[in-house]
């Protein structure tokens, strides 16, 4: 269990990959109509906002999109409500846009054509608060975080997602159907080579693996269970050769593993740590990453070398510095091309989008505001196609 310390931490501020990139064939029908999709996760029905981005990275308002489903309010959240990344994501194979309404139990998807979401279609996640997507090839996993906690696999299809019959598989977790915040699973992802199944438990400290059959379905019946080298681990994202970094929220670190086949993890680099404070979220740019440090609103931005070393982008562990209209730093979202970063602000109801230098640096290019802000609820996250 999390020990006091990384209780009070944690919860002084908060605890999302999205996969953020466009398809070949909404480009091929919409031009350059490159668009950033926020998910509003309001109680009373869950909202998808679509943004406008134009080639200076700058939004415009361009339509909102009811779910179908509710939005959710993890108990004791501080800042975020659903605890996770990867509540929105984009799968460029099919053209669809996934969110979790787990206020309902039910999970969203939409075919994305330009700025415009149509075909709605809404399946049963497969348990209690789902709250994280994970998608490879044609299959997804849904992270249900409330009761035991499980996984539930889907194939993607023209129609939207399809039950993977003997997929399901329980996290053995002791929540309420509404989880509590510090004893929820942070994030579930599939690693880049399909082979194995990975999800985040932030209270038990470890990160547990399930290797994938080649039909996507887990081989075992429990996961394998890995301690984690840091604390409170709560997402997970990948480079370019494969390697795994996962960021913990106690001390705002990040470690680098190697996935085994059989589901082990080794240790590639030790927990870096920022400076900063409760680092929850962390995506992909190039090579470069970045994380939302929630408890002092600021973005961190790393460097992956061609060596697979770890370093930050600057001594002081800042990429973005706060603002007045940027506090409560959660989820971020990554253009497709790695230009720009989009960085959602729950306590401010914004979204900043900022654009990569080359050195790594971000560089502010546009807010917009009106968005749902933290209370009972808020708005939890983001697209950039």
């Amino acid at each position: 269990m999390i020990g006091g310390m990384a209780l009070a931490t944690v919860a002084a501020a908060s605890v999302a990959v999205s996969m953020a990139s466009a398809s070949q064939s909404s480009r091929t029908t919409a031009g350059a109509d490159h668009a950033v999709f926020v998910q509003g996760n309001e109680l009373d029905g869950n909202t998808i906002r679509v943004f406008a981005r134009d080639e200076a990275g700058k939004l415009t308002a361009a339509g909102s999109y009811a779910t179908g489903g509710q939005g959710g309010d993890q108990v004791d959240a501080p800042t975020d409500s659903l605890a996770s990344q990867g509540s929105l994501v984009y799968d460029d194979a099919s053209g669809r846009l996934l969110s979790v309404n787990a206020g309902s139990g039910t999970v969203t998807s939409f075919r994305v054509e330009g700025r415009r979401l149509t075909d709605r279609q809404v399946v049963k996640s497969g348990g209690e608060f789902p709250s994280s997507i994970a998608v490879r090839g044609k299959i997804a996993y849904v992270m249900n975080a409330g009761g035991e906690g499980s996984v539930q696999g889907f194939r993607i299809t023209g129609m939207g997602l399809k039950p993977l019959k003997g997929s399901h598989r329980s996290l053995g977790l002791d929540n309420e159907d509404i989880p509590r915040f510090d004893t929820s699973p942070g994030e579930v992802e599939i690693t880049p080579d399909g082979r194995n199944l990975v999800v985040t438990t932030k209270a038990a400290n470890t990160v547990e693996v399930f290797p994938l059959k080649p039909n996507g379905k887990p081989a075992v019946a429990e996961p394998v269970i890995n301690k984690s080298a840091g604390d409170v681990p709560f997402v997970i994202t990948f480079d370019r050769d494969g390697r795994m970094l996962v960021a913990e929220a106690e001390k705002s670190t990040v470690t680098v593993y190697k996935v085994r086949h059989d589901g082990r993890l080794k240790v590639l680099q030790k927990p870096l740590t920022n400076g900063q404070e409760v680092l929850c979220w962390l995506e992909r740019a190039g090579d470069f990453f970045y994380g939302g440090n929630t408890g002092n609103s600021t973005v961190s931005g790393y460097r992956m070398n061609k060596h697979g070393r770890l370093s930050l982008t600057n001594s002081a562990g800042i990429a973005a510095p706060p603002s007045a209209k940027s506090q409560g730093v959660i989820d971020l979202a990554v253009s497709e091309d790695a230009r720009f970063v989009y960085v959602q602000n729950a306590l401010s109801g914004t979204v900043d989008g900022f654009r990569v230098e080359k050195d790594g640096a971000l560089t502010k290019v546009t807010t917009v505001e009106g968005l749902p802000v933290f209370d009972e609820s808020g708005m939890e996250g983001i697209v950039a196609v």
